[in-house]
């Protein structure tokens, strides 16, 4: 081999080929996870506000099991573990859709099976077929119903005891709706999961994510859209219905998840359509006052099947003209 033929093959050594995409943006993960994170503080000091310094433990010890947790399984694996904000946003966004006043035990429980089960069994960031923070929501009320159903009013954020009291959407809530109601809804002063109460703080972190292009508008218009048409042909309330609950958590920052919603834009708009129905189907006609979780966790698993029937056309295609019959024929033989 010539001296010119071994600096070729140096020369190729050094192309990498891999498979696609290949198209680079100046969004990493690192970053997006963090912008997310940054979008979910308003209604979390919301929910700090309204329910009292006990959450913080929830929300720290949440956090940090699922950074625990995935750097155990990683090790297990034999794989790297990288910061990359995944773990830290799972842990707080499943902190968020928790009762406020849930033992920290549980919130173990939840976090760890959110990342253990629901992100690394299925090959971690990037293959989990499930929201894993909705995937441990879904555990802990199935494992610990009585837990995931204990309310309690708001209190101030000096820590006053704390007065046991129904949800918006359950069957204890007294309340009349009226513009004290929309007003109290909006702003977060009602019972509810930690972070899920205040629906102005929810909206205005979502848009945050919609302008910076990290979300798609298409899923949280069209989700909370259906909700409000639904509703509205049952003859129930709309408004009532988009404002309490945890529809805005879950529109703007739980059904946007990239790796479990589909992937082209006529998949979200289907998938997002899929979402309202069985939000409202739940919370009138199931077993349960809210129906978020599930139905976004239910259209999660249809997501594959969403994606394999609305595949892009290739860019320049054309169908196919058909052959005549005589070509047909002869081909045949």
């Amino acid at each position: 081999m010539t001296e010119d033929d071994t600096d070729e093959v140096e020369e190729q050594k050094q192309w990498v080929v891999s498979p696609g995409p290949h198209i680079k943006g100046p969004k990493s993960i690192d970053k997006v996870m963090m912008l997310v994170i940054i979008a979910l503080l308003p209604a979390t000091a919301a929910g700090v506000y309204y329910f009292g310094p006990y959450v913080l433990f929830v929300i720290g010890v949440s956090i940090v099991t699922a950074l625990l947790t995935e750097m155990i399984i990683k090790r297990l694996r034999k794989r790297p573990f990288h910061m990359d904000g995944s773990a830290i946003l799972t842990g707080l966004l499943l902190a968020l859709v928790l009762p406020p006043r849930i033992p920290l035990w549980a919130v173990v429980i939840g976090s760890a099976f959110a990342i253990s089960i629901a992100k690394e069994a299925f090959g971690g960031l990037g293959h989990n077929i499930f929201n894993p923070a909705l995937a441990g929501r879904a555990f802990l009320a199935v494992s610990f119903t009585g837990l995931m159903t204990r309310w309690i009013m708001p209190v101030d954020s000096m820590g006053a005891d704390a007065v046991t009291g129904a949800t918006p959407l359950g069957e204890g809530f007294t309340r009349e709706i009226t513009n004290e109601l929309y007003r109290d809804l909006l702003l977060g002063n009602v019972g509810g999961s930690i972070g899920e109460t205040s629906a102005l703080l929810l909206m205005v972190g979502g848009v945050l994510l919609i302008s910076l292009k990290i979300i798609n508008w298409r899923i949280p218009l069209v989700y909370i859209g259906t909700v409000f048409a639904f509703t509205l042909v049952l003859g129930e309330d709309p408004l009532f219905h988009i404002l309490a609950g945890g529809l805005m958590i879950g529109a703007f920052f739980m059904a946007t998840d990239y790796v479990t919603a589909p992937l082209t834009d006529t998949g979200k708009i289907v998938f997002a359509l899929g979402c309202g129905i069985l939000t409202v189907s739940i919370r009138l006609f199931g077993g349960m006052p809210e129906g978020v979780a599930f139905s976004i966790l239910i259209m999660n698993g249809l997501t594959p099947l969403i994606d394999g029937h609305f595949i892009p056309k290739p860019l320049g295609y054309q169908k196919p003209e058909p052959e005549d019959e005589d070509e047909s024929k002869e081909g045949g033989k």
